[in-house]
């Protein structure tokens, strides 16, 4: 594992993994509905770009479904995936996400030589952290690619962190995200929370990921200071379409790492020609609700459920009952 020091940061870094969740992050916009159309593009791009991994949705328990309330990219079932990508003969690997709690693991994963995915990551809170352990390693046993997800750090004390920290650093995981999941993060607290995975990942041979929300407008910012330290696995959305405020935006991603691997052309295209035009039903990005949302380390379900009105209320009267919430 590489551990770059400031003046070599933006060399060209071989350990380094682009992954684009457009479609995963992106799904929690629309309840995972999007066309065919649109997840075809989203791969193709990838696979021009010379993205590394495509997250192309959940894989989450179908018991007790309503029928018609989720897109099949909440569920991504074998024959929905290869209807977009076939066999997937190209060099980009793809991802699914298992929440702890939310999948069937042992039954909805199969193994490795029936699937046409390559990465499981999972997702825990640190609650969560001892299911998330036997989630991994049934995916490795499986056959997989495994990383981890740990969520709403910002709201876990430094004690309980690292006690998590120092389990997941024996899991089957090849990495473990430090995951911004309210988007309230500044870079000077990603620096520390780096630093601190970086400390128990080295210890268990693991790399260390970045997932930043752009709650604050400091996604790009938090996702080039965890580069910097030597962050290796980084999330990314093509216009940076996400949940709520969004995600890093893959294009100032590619943009700053300058590597030849990677072609910023196919991006830009897909942006321009198929997410953009998605923003005005979506209606991602950053706005005062999600700003205030993130400036208070909160969840931006309260946002969503704002934003979600036709005539949506007073932001004044938004304000303070998100300062009553705190």
């Amino acid at each position: 594992m590489s551990n770059p020091t400031c003046t070599d940061w933006l060399s060209h870094r071989s350990e380094i993994r682009v992954l684009d969740c457009t479609i995963r992050d992106g799904g929690l916009m629309n309840n995972h509905q999007f066309e065919d159309r649109v997840v075809k593009d989203v791969y193709e791009a990838c696979v021009a770009a010379g993205i590394d991994y495509m997250e192309i949705g959940y894989r989450a328990s179908r018991k007790n479904i309503k029928l018609g309330e989720h897109g099949c990219w909440k569920y991504c079932q074998e024959e929905d995936i290869r209807r977009i990508v076939g066999d997937n003969a190209t060099a980009l690997k793809l991802s699914i996400m298992a929440d702890a709690g939310k999948c069937d693991y042992r039954e909805d994963i199969p193994s490795k030589k029936d699937s046409v995915i390559d990465l499981v990551r999972v997702a825990c809170y640190v609650h969560q952290v001892p299911m998330a352990l036997d989630m991994l390693k049934d995916a490795r046993d499986k056959g997989y690619e495994t990383t981890v997800n740990l969520m709403a750090v910002t709201t876990v004390g430094d004690c309980e962190l690292d006690a998590a920290l120092e389990l997941l650093a024996t899991s089957e995981a090849q990495a473990i995200y430090v995951v911004d999941s309210f988007g309230a993060l500044y870079p000077q607290q990603t620096r520390r929370l780096v630093q601190k995975y970086l400390q128990h990942a080295k210890a268990g041979g693991m790399e260390v990921g970045i997932h930043a929300h752009n709650n604050l407008q400091l996604a790009y910012a938090n996702t080039i200071e965890a580069i910097a330290l030597g962050a290796n696995y980084l999330d990314a959305t093509m216009a940076g379409l996400g949940r709520g405020a969004g995600n890093c935006p893959m294009e100032l991603l590619l943009g700053l790492l300058r590597n030849p691997r990677y072609k910023l052309r196919p991006v830009l295209e897909c942006v321009d020609q198929t997410i953009e035009p998605l923003r005005k039903d979506l209606g991602w990005g950053f706005d005062l609700p999600y700003m205030l949302t993130g400036l208070f380390n909160q969840h931006p379900r309260a946002a969503i459920k704002f934003n979600a009105v036709p005539e949506r209320g007073n932001i004044g009267g938004f304000y303070e009952a998100i300062c009553d919430a705190h």
